[in-house]
């Protein structure tokens, strides 16, 4: 459950960092934006009130761009605003008159790589910019007559003063600190409802999974029991093979495919008749070809389920042979799956040291010595030393424990490696 409560946190918590720089990342581009459109305003104002204010000394300035009356107009307007620079350009766009304050020529310089860009509709335009550590709009406004005609252009360099920046940055942490204390809140509040909605659906998860091993179970016992009356030989061989694939630090998904195929191993025996299957006797050549069908029997049976497929390396290797001389397939050494090295001892172990219908178990030191015949040949040398190791210990332990015990043994097993 801590798991579940760190994986929930961990999300959240990305999920709010992301909201949060992509919100706020919005949040401050319309509040730059708001800004500029203050600015503007600002300038189209300083505008409509050039024209009102010098509408004579406008037209004369068509003829004498550099008159007095216009100049002082010009600076009047640098003087009363935040504008530092300040230009005039008649109907067909020609300058009349540049003026600015002093100590902003590098700032003209910068600003001067910008082209102008005249509005082709009575929409004023700017453009915005960085230079020397301050922020600056570059606008051109039409200034139009009574009539709405276009009679000249204004062009300003707005400054944005010390104080309207003081302003733009309290505003701008103001709205994102909004931004991350809701995202915030909503996380929290998400919490509890994401935690009971997974954990819903962890529990209808694992419902579904014991059904699933529940089924697996019921399946490879009712093989079992028909062949051997007794289901402890699943339940005892799928042990014996988790304790040796744990030797060999079997991953959690090959753990898991290798219980399913220990369970299924002998599967496609359904469909081998008990003529052949119960024969107490050695079988006959073509008997033991038809006993050899079951390994393509189990696999079209557990090939109508994806959750069952992964039991395949099991259902079709376990009767390969180290030298190659097993079947169906007739492969050699690692080719032949490690899961299906691992069951072929096990599986031969436990057949020798369990009773059947139709024989006595072998002492411990019988089945090892025959074990030991077969290494390179039958059995993987290095894995059977593994459990040579451990085979006295556990053998000892699967009498102790019996049917009831070893079946809750294995359950203990599976519930490491699929509930973990």
């Amino acid at each position: 459950m801590y798991g579940l409560h760190r994986r929930v946190i961990m999300r959240l918590l990305a999920g709010f960092a992301i909201l949060s720089v992509l919100i706020g990342a919005v949040v401050v581009y319309i509040d730059l934006e708001a800004v500029d459109e203050k600015v503007v305003a600002l300038g189209e104002t300083a505008a409509e009130d050039f024209l009102r204010e010098n509408h004579a000394a406008l037209a004369e300035a068509e003829s004498a761009p550099q008159s007095p009356a216009f100049t002082q107009a010009v600076q009047r307007l640098l003087d009363t605003n935040h504008f530092v620079i300040v230009e005039i350009y008649n109907a067909r766009q020609q300058k009349l008159i540049e003026s600015s304050r002093p100590g902003y020529h590098d700032v003209e310089t910068v600003l001067d790589r910008s082209p102008h860009r005249f509005p082709p509709n009575a929409a004023s335009h700017y453009t915005k910019h960085l230079a020397h550590g301050g922020i600056y709009l570059q606008m051109i406004t039409p200034i139009r007559d009574a009539q709405g005609h276009t009679v000249a252009y204004f062009e300003g360099i707005y400054e944005v003063d010390a104080a309207t920046m003081a302003d733009i940055r309290y505003g701008v942490l103001h709205s994102l600190a909004v931004v991350v204390i809701a995202v915030l809140a909503t996380s929290v509040l998400l919490y509890p409802v994401i935690l009971s909605l997974n954990r819903s659906l962890i529990l209808h998860a694992e419902r579904l999974l014991r059904a699933n091993l529940e089924m697996l179970e019921v399946l490879g016992s009712a093989i079992a029991k028909r062949d051997s009356d007794t289901d402890t030989h699943n339940y005892r061989v799928t042990w014996y093979a988790v304790r040796l694939g744990e030797t060999v630090d079997l991953d959690r998904d090959a753990m898991q495919r290798l219980i399913k195929g220990a369970f299924l191993h002998d599967v496609g025996k359904i469909g081998i008749s008990d003529s052949i299957l119960l024969k107490p006797g050695k079988l006959t050549a073509e008997e033991f070809a038809t006993m050899q069908q079951h390994v393509a029997l189990g696999l079209d049976i557990i090939g109508q389920s994806e959750w069952l497929s992964e039991a395949g390396d099991v259902v079709r290797y376990h009767h390969e042979k180290y030298d190659g001389s097993g079947y169906l397939g007739g492969l050699a050494g690692e080719a032949i799956p490690l899961a299906a090295r691992i069951f072929a001892i096990v599986d031969v172990f436990d057949a020798l040291t369990s009773r059947r219908p139709y024989k006595e178990p072998m002492s411990l030191e019988q089945t090892i010595g025959i074990l030991d015949e077969g290494a390179g040949r039958h059995f993987d040398p290095d894995l059977l030393a593994r459990f040579r190791a451990m085979a006295p210990n556990l053998l000892e332990e699967s009498n102790r424990l019996g049917h009831d015990g070893m079946r809750a043994a294995l359950q203990a097993l599976t519930q490491r490696y699929f509930f973990a």
